[in-house]
């Protein structure tokens, strides 16, 4: 049975697991706050950040020339297609200079080849956030020099979709299915035999408010706002996917906090979560135009999903569509595991990332 070492560094932590197949048999959280506060720049995380990992698997007794392979969590990259890549020397390079953006993810490819340096093992990443599978029709936008673009929660819609196929002993490629992850972003996606079609951009102002997010917004009133002088470019942007949203509206983003407001006869979380609710099935059922209403089935999924005032309200405005099945919460360890197995047992090929 593979041996597989998860690396899902974040912005404040690093999240390490190692699996054997499909089962977790260790996983630990690595907080470094002080550490991460002292770095200016994500890459000059590097090194103690790989000095914590090395620290952990050897209190485990884990020795990294036993592990098949290491999977990272992707990072920006350039528009791609999903599945499993092996990390490259274009890819490592690209996430070196942050070519297309700077985030904690970044290092989960750097930090796997670095550990796998001198071993005979595989290194992956997999779906990260900036894959791109949208149909022509779906970049449109109505202004020629804006495309819409996909940032989403590939790597667990992907995963929940490919666990409710297996439930019904179907192929995922076979299936036409909507993924709603709800969380402190949310992104809604198409799921056409294995390819995600169309999906909002759940960072970057598009589809429904989230837990921290804005979503899509007025734009009269965007520009009234950005030109008002009270705001630069990067306030204005923390704001929008940062402090919008529920926190906006109620003070918190913590759905079991919201839930008991609403269970207290708290009117205004009740409305805010119908609110949510409401645009939240509204992009669900857009999408079922993109599969002419021949949906197999909804999911729901992310942290918000455990909130069921929000699963309910949504529920009963897109039944009608599809049946609606809930995976609530995520689980990126599992889903990278999940990609690095499916290659070393060869039911899937590594695809290559070329710089462009």
């Amino acid at each position: 049975m593979s041996l597989i070492l998860v690396l899902n560094p974040g912005s404040t932590s690093t999240k390490i697991a190692v699996y054997e197949g499909d089962k977790s048999v260790f996983i630990r959280s690595i907080r470094h706050e002080k550490e991460s506060d002292r770095q200016p720049t994500v890459i000059d995380q590097l090194d103690f950040r790989l000095l914590l990992v090395r620290e952990v698997l050897a209190d485990a007794n884990i020795a990294l020339e036993d592990l098949d392979a290491i999977i990272g969590r992707g990072g920006l990259l350039h528009p791609m297609e999903g599945g499993t890549y092996n990390v490259s020397q274009d890819m490592i390079d690209d996430m070196v200079r942050c070519r297309y953006g700077e985030h904690a993810s970044n290092l989960g490819a750097i930090m796997a080849a670095e550990l796998a340096e001198g071993l005979s093992i595989y290194v992956f990443i997999a779906d990260p956030v900036v894959v791109d599978e949208m149909i022509p029709e779906a970049k449109y936008t109505g202004w020629p020099e804006f495309d819409r673009i996909a940032i989403s929660h590939t790597l667990n819609q992907r995963a929940v979709a490919k666990r409710f196929a297996r439930t019904l002993e179907k192929d995922y490629e076979e299936m036409n299915l909507i993924v709603a992850h709800m969380g402190g972003g949310s992104s809604v996606g198409a799921h056409c035999q294995g390819k995600i079609i169309d999906v909002n951009n759940a960072l970057d102002g598009d589809g429904p408010f989230s837990a921290e997010r804005t979503g899509g917004l007025p734009l009269r009133s965007v520009l009234d706002f950005c030109y008002s002088g009270k705001h630069d470019r990067v306030g204005a942007q923390h704001l929008f996917i940062g402090q919008g949203g529920l926190y906006a509206y109620l003070g918190t983003k913590d759905g079991i906090e919201i839930e008991k407001r609403i269970e207290a006869g708290d009117e205004r979380a009740m409305m805010v979560i119908r609110a949510m609710a409401y645009q939240t099935a509204k992009e669900i059922s857009a999408l079922g135009a993109v599969f002419y209403g021949g949906v197999d089935a909804i999911l729901l999924t992310g942290g918000l999903a455990y909130m069921k005032p929000l699963v309910d309200w949504i529920r009963e405005r897109i039944e009608y569509l599809a049946p609606v099945h809930v995976f609530p919460g995520e689980d990126e360890m599992g889903a990278l595991a999940l990609a690095a197995e499916e290659v070393l047992s060869g039911e899937r090929e590594a695809k290559e990332y070329i710089a462009l």
